[in-house]
């Protein structure tokens, strides 16, 4: 198999344009979808003259890094299936392809959620392995990889059956968090946690000021499993970071009214809207950014307990809308997400300010504290504070904030998120990385002949010594 040709005779393929959620920067490749690990192993055999390859989910990247320009983009949408589940330990084995969606819809009725969850269930199971997710409860329960008991990887030296307690080799942490560059993930084994109930106990209170908002979420962290916080982040002065903070729990059964005790895990979130065309672009700018943060801060209550509110409420609000990207025009938006050690907490206060001075505005700003990282190299969390950003593209010097704030994260310890990320700049990928090296040796082993490519990984060199 050396031609896109032949790939056409192994699965169903097609050549398509590509991007990711944050719509810019698309590339063409030839699109595969293999039902099986076989029909894998095939397509990687013969996707090094093809262009090389890369894996891909749902598309929920913000970035390129599901791209792969003049390549080979693996589908894990036909490995879908439920392969095994074991309701005394709550270990699900289903195929890579499967959503968070599809699984919180089979198991949150029986009693079982997800041990992690980003801000979407529209994430492939191999997806949350290649970027190691996390969600609201990283401070206290870590991210997506500390709950895999094991996963098959097919690269192009074969199927590996890897798990984290037999890991001596480097295989399973350098996958995790490895944006797809050790192979592609055909099943998962994960462990899930129990629930009793479908809703979530939420407290919120409004903080005035950034000052305020990191030290209440440094004292009641411990309380809370799940904790974020909102900020605005064009508010200056003594308002400056200004914030919404939520705490929550998983809501118990004596915790629901009357009317909700009769089918207390009902799960079956809907589409509420969904944008049916590309926003003209301009529709979030500077103004009406400000006054839609205005209105989400003082609509907010001072102080409220106690309040049950719905898994897909309290975890994915945004799924609610279909198509929501569109809103960002035909030029899409960066997610902007960095991480930096207790000791760097001065870079959010120093990133807000950056960002306020330039009028960039971010219509979703959002707070966390991590906990300790796992082994993973190229995983995202570390111990500290991370802020995440929405930006339209083609906000008024946007690039070069950006690359000031880089300098800043760098400089005191701390990395972006490559799962986001759409314009960093290379060098800087092994200061954030200090590990990168060792993972770039493991993928050697797994690939030796370099076809796992991606556009991200092209743009910033990863899987080269010497990125240019």
């Amino acid at each position: 198999m050396s031609t896109a040709a032949d790939l056409d005779m192994r699965v169903p393929s097609g050549t398509t344009l590509l991007n990711g959620w944050g719509r810019t920067a698309p590339s063409a490749a030839h699109v595969v979808a293999p039902a099986s690990a076989g029909e894998v192993a095939a397509v990687l055999s013969g996707a090094g003259k093809a262009g090389g390859a890369v894996p891909r989910g749902l598309g929920r990247s913000y970035g390129d890094a599901a791209q792969c320009a003049g390549g080979v983009v693996i589908s894990s949408g036909r490995l879908d299936r439920v392969l095994g589940w074991d309701p005394d330990s709550g270990t699900l084995r289903a195929g890579a392809g499967a959503s968070l969606d599809a699984l919180m819809r089979q198991f949150v009725p029986r009693g079982w959620f997800v041990p992690v969850t980003p801000g979407t269930r529209h994430v492939s199971l191999g997806g949350a392995v290649a970027a190691d997710i996390h969600g609201k409860n990283h401070h206290g329960d870590g991210s997506f990889g500390r709950y895999v008991q094991s996963l098959t990887l097919v690269s192009p030296t074969g199927a590996h059956r890897l798990s984290p307690g037999d890991d001596d080799a480097g295989s399973y942490w350098a996958t995790v968090g490895g944006m797809g560059m050790t192979g592609l993930v055909t099943d998962v084994s994960l462990r899930l946690i129990a629930i009793e109930t479908a809703y979530m106990r939420v407290d919120t209170e409004r903080a005035d000021n950034l000052d305020e908002v990191m030290s209440r979420m440094t004292d009641s962290d411990a309380d809370f499993r799940y904790s974020v916080a909102w900020i605005d982040c064009l508010a200056k002065g003594a308002r400056l970071g200004r914030g919404v903070l939520t705490g929550a729990e998983h809501a118990q059964l004596a915790d629901l009214p009357a009317r909700l005790r009769g089918q207390p895990h009902a799960f079956a979130p809907r589409q509420r809207l969904d944008v049916p065309f590309t926003a003209p672009g301009g529709l979030l700018n500077p103004l009406t950014v400000a006054a839609f943060n205005e209105l989400w801060f003082r609509k907010a209550p001072r102080r409220r307990q106690g309040e049950i509110l719905s898994l897909a409420a309290f975890f994915h609000p945004l799924d609610g809308v279909g198509s929501w990207n569109r809103l960002y025009g035909r030029r899409g938006f960066l997610q902007y997400q960095f991480v930096v050690p207790h000791a760097g907490s001065e870079v959010v206060r120093r990133a807000l300010e950056a960002l306020g001075a330039a009028g960039v505005p971010s219509f979703l700003a959002v707070l966390k504290r991590f906990g300790p990282r796992d082994p993973a190299p190229l995983s995202f969390p570390i111990e500290g504070w991370t802020l995440a950003l929405d930006i339209p593209v083609g906000a008024r010097r946007l690039g070069a904030v950006l690359d000031d704030v880089d300098e800043m994260v760098a400089a005191a310890g701390g990395r972006v998120y490559l799962a986001k990320d759409a314009r960093l700049r290379p060098e800087l990928l092994p200061v954030m990385y200090p590990e990168l090296d060792h993972w770039r040796a493991r993928c050697r082993v797994l690939d030796p002949e370099g076809i796992m490519t991606s556009d991200l990984g092209r743009r910033l060199g990863w899987l080269e010594a010497n990125p240019a």
